[in-house]
């Protein structure tokens, strides 16, 4: 892919579907709050049926097991490395937790899927960023939702509360959608044709309303910390992605699958974890400033990275 073919498929409809959210807003076609509708559609339908449909398809076979464990590895090792990094510096329990859930819980699902779809508009290409965000959700889940319970054990000297976990697992329609995929392949099942039409136009709206969405919901905060924020941003531009061109090279992986994973762990900070921060009242202004500037700077350094990663893997 050259340069301007980046340019071309990804940076221009990034910025300018962002670009209509916040339109959308400072127009007022939009009010403040609605981002939350489009947020619920995206969660509860419009992923949930991409992630069906087209886990239900992929063969789940010794290369499938690899692509997951590989894909999972560079999470464990950043956490790994966060931990040795908490002895060694002696830096506070919030300070760790902060970096935890700044290198685990990347946007690999509402900005992630459609990135991969923009940058490689092959069918292939979307396989391998759905299995890869459906994948590593359950693993991001779990050490993010357990970070949160420990930060919020902490601070209000309660219990650890292993219930409610369980319970937002057994709750959560990303989660459901992904074993259902899962399951559905296992047993070779297709999805009947009346009701995989309207799931696959459903899976369809993601992409461009996920980037929307983004500009409607970056629209009119407050920012504060924005220096912090991207001192921990850098941590989503650069070290994670990498510490998975490390994994793709020691695992040799394929160049399509090695590109695809890297770009996958460089995606900026998920959306919903404004919603988590707000929850448990965890550095909120911070989040809200890290959200901002590592999906502004998405558009820029994962097609920076793009055209790097054409001279490492390529």
């Amino acid at each position: 892919m050259t340069e301007i073919a980046i340019v071309e498929n990804t940076v221009i409809p990034i910025f300018l579907l962002i670009g209509m959210g916040l339109f959308s807003r400072k127009m007022e076609f939009l009010k403040s709050g609605d981002e939350r509708v489009l947020s619920t559609y995206l969660y509860y339908f419009s992923l949930p049926a991409l992630l069906l449909i087209n886990l239900s398809e992929i063969v789940l076979d010794s290369y499938t097991f690899k692509f997951v464990i590989v894909g999972t590895l560079p999470y464990i090792m950043a956490c790994i490395i966060c931990l040795v990094a908490y002895y060694i510096f002696r830096f506070t329990k919030n300070t760790f937790y902060l970096l935890i859930i700044t290198v685990v819980y990347g946007n690999t699902a509402f900005f992630g899927i459609p990135f991969i779809m923009f940058a490689f508009p092959i069918k292939q290409a979307e396989y391998l960023a759905i299995l890869a965000a459906s994948s590593t959700a359950i693993a991001i889940n779990i050490i993010t939702i357990s970070v949160l319970e420990l930060y919020k054990l902490k601070e209000s000297n309660s219990t650890f509360n292993l219930k409610n976990i369980i319970k937002n697992f057994s709750t959560n329609p990303l989660i459901l959608s992904i074993m259902g995929g899962v399951i559905l392949s296992i047993i070779g099942l297709r999805i009947p044709s009346p009701l995989e039409t309207p799931l696959r136009m459903l899976g369809d709206t993601t992409s461009a309303v996920a980037i929307f969405m983004l500009g409607v919901f970056l629209y009119g905060r407050k920012y504060n910390n924005l220096l912090q924020a991207f001192k921990l941003s850098l941590l989503r531009m650069i070290f994670m992605p990498i510490l998975a061109i490390i994994i793709m090279k020691l695992f040799n992986f394929p160049t399509l699958e090695s590109l695809v994973l890297t770009l996958m762990h460089g995606m900026p900070l998920g959306l919903s974890m404004m919603i988590l921060s707000e929850r448990y009242d965890f550095y909120k202004e911070t989040i809200a400033s890290l959200i901002l500037v590592s999906s502004l700077a998405a558009g820029i350094y994962l097609n920076i990275w793009l055209v790097i990663l054409k001279y490492i893997f390529v």
